[in-house]
């Protein structure tokens, strides 16, 4: 962008660095960039475990520009993931996961649901009370017994 006046004003690459990292993410509404030029630090200010993670492996954590060395900090936001997100999370690609959902004003707080594959789990656990020592059961059941304080997530079988 050119300047209206006639005094020409160079930008240090540090500065081109930052304009750079905030026209590549500006749009985003979960990050906000911001440049400290006391310290010569960009700061990607991020909503979001996984997006502040991804960033931080992806961008440098600094650059050197001669004798300028400039730091780029990705700060995660102190939101705390919900439950919910959590479950997302640790079961994000688990094939025996048809799904999760979350449902808004039933109660006072929302209600998540860990909705599992429609099938009979079977493991060996030297049950006598078992022909084949195994024990059957659903992963909804096992979820109760595995998963604590879960206050708002129930798990339940997939219908067909």
């Amino acid at each position: 962008m050119a300047k209206s006046d006639s005094k020409l004003m160079l930008v240090s690459p540090w500065a081109m660095l930052y304009h750079e990292i905030a026209a590549m993410f500006g749009d985003d509404p979960d990050i906000k960039v911001e440049y400290d030029e006391d310290n010569v630090e960009i700061n990607l200010l991020v909503n979001g475990a996984d997006k502040a993670d991804a960033l931080s492996q992806l961008l440098p954590e600094s650059k050197t520009f001669g004798s300028v060395e400039v730091k780029v900090n990705v700060v995660p936001s102190n939101d705390k993931p919900t439950k919910a997100d959590l479950f997302r999370r640790a079961f994000c690609g688990n094939p025996s996961v048809v799904g999760i959902r979350t449902v808004d004003g039933v109660m006072s707080n929302p209600i998540t649901y860990v909705i599992f594959k429609k099938e009979v789990v079977q493991y060996w656990i030297d049950d006598l009370g078992d022909a084949n020592g195994v024990r059957s059961t659903l992963r909804q059941e096992m979820a109760k017994g595995l998963f604590e304080n879960v206050n708002g997530v129930f798990f339940c079988t997939d219908v067909e």
